[in-house]
């Protein structure tokens, strides 16, 4: 049962890591091969039992069964923190969202003036963490080992930021607008236990797509999704997309905070891949996650390789993709290993931020060990990698997935 949730994954290792036997690698931290993170579930309010990769901050990984839906259930959206104070009640009466700082007139919304005073808009988009399928890198990395499921995908309905911020008016020199929610660690304050906080600039164009959102598949947002309104960056990774948000503060200087300027960055290299012996160099030039789209990724949801399949019997092999640059254009599948590539048959499209399904009709031909490749092309052109990647966060891994499954007799 453990095995049909998990499922196995054959992943590119580097070339001294495939020596005959193993034995070169005896003493080495190998990647994970599941395709969830192999830990025990959680239970906790509001979620149906998740895999539970933390308790203190809670993070929780979604299981692999549930993207056979594009929309993830609330219940089973994963959830990440950085900080373990996080609120278990809100009062709405009393709850109010700032917008301060270099504004002309700041302002404070309540609940029910948001539901009331601004057009709701909706969006399909993908919450994924950065650091999703941590546990595939090599050499490994501090940070948590995600498998998969660090990703869920919603429908969001709420706010325009851009209305927010139009009513209480930018003022020129803003070069930054910082978002805070509720969340809180045990730390002094001004330290980055204290509090959570992420920036973007004013200029990009992903602030025309932004949302605050009170909805999430139609429903008010669970707690740990970040109850009463979530900042939503479609496209984007979910370390901006702060939780419980209560504060939007326009800066004019440079947001020169610990989240900003050390937590998440990305190396300013294609693909996001370094070496361990650059970034030993101490020159390696970076920049903030949040500023980054999410790269193309595509998944197999079925076959998970936890029962065998059958010479001449036909299947479907059903999966997902999305990418933070104009959606997907094409899937290729592979059922030889790589190669050789088939296009699979898109779903319909939920928009260019959302999970796209694809699906391809496959009949085995011979019994035994195959190892299925799945790549995503997306609306930009940009191709998932062949190779594995590496920068020292552990962010933003996007390597062609591969699936081994195992084919018997029919007789």
């Amino acid at each position: 049962m453990l095995t049909g949730l998990l499922g196995t994954a054959a992943i590119p290792w580097p070339r001294e890591l495939r020596a005959e036997g193993g034995n070169a690698a005896s003493d080495l931290p190998l990647p994970d091969t599941h395709w969830n993170a192999a830990v025990p579930t959680g239970l906790v309010p509001q979620k149906l039992p998740l895999l539970r990769l933390s308790d203190r901050p809670i993070v929780l990984e979604t299981p692999r069964p549930f993207f056979e839906s594009l929309l993830t259930p609330n219940a089973a959206f994963f959830v990440r923190y950085h900080l373990d104070v996080i609120p278990n009640a809100i009062d709405l009466s009393a709850w109010r969202l700032s917008v301060g700082g270099n504004v002309s007139r700041p302002l404070h919304f309540s609940f029910s003036q948001l539901l009331s005073q601004f057009e709701p808009v909706s969006v399909v988009a993908v919450n994924q963490c950065t650091g999703n399928s941590r546990s595939r890198f090599f050499p490994r990395v501090a940070g948590t080992q995600w498998g998969n499921g660090g990703m869920s995908n919603a429908r969001w309905t709420g706010v325009r930021l851009m209305d927010l911020l139009n009513r209480a008016g930018l003022r020129s020199h803003t070069v930054a607008l910082r978002f805070q929610g509720l969340d809180s660690g045990r730390g002094a304050e001004g330290t980055p236990s204290h509090a959570y906080s992420k920036s973007l600039d004013p200029e990009d164009p992903i602030l025309q797509d932004c949302l605050i959102a009170y909805q999430m598949n139609g429903e008010p947002l669970p707690m740990l999704n970040g109850f009463p309104v979530r900042l939503i960056v479609p496209g984007r990774f979910s370390t901006c997309w702060i939780k419980h948000l209560s504060w939007i503060e326009a800066l004019t200087e440079p947001d020169q905070s610990h989240w900003m300027m050390n937590a998440y960055r990305l190396p300013k290299k294609p693909h996001y891949s370094t070496t361990p012996e650059e970034v030993a160099l101490g020159k390696l030039s970076t920049i903030p996650a949040s500023h980054a789209p999410m790269p193309v990724r595509s998944f197999f949801v079925l076959p998970d390789g936890s029962s065998k399949l059958v010479v001449r019997l036909p299947i479907e092999i059903k999966g997902i993709a999305f990418s933070g640059s104009g959606g997907i254009r094409q899937v290729e599948v592979s059922t030889d290993g790589g190669r050789s590539w088939r296009l699979a048959r898109l779903d319909p499209d939920l928009g260019p931020y959302s999970f796209r399904g694809w699906r391809l009709a496959w009949t085995p031909r011979q019994p035994g060990r195959v190892e299925l490749c799945c790549r995503a092309t997306d609306g930009k052109g940009n191709v998932q990698p062949m190779e594995p990647i590496w920068n020292p966060g552990g962010y933003a891994w996007n390597v062609v997935e591969t699936q081994t499954v195992f084919v018997g007799e029919s007789a």
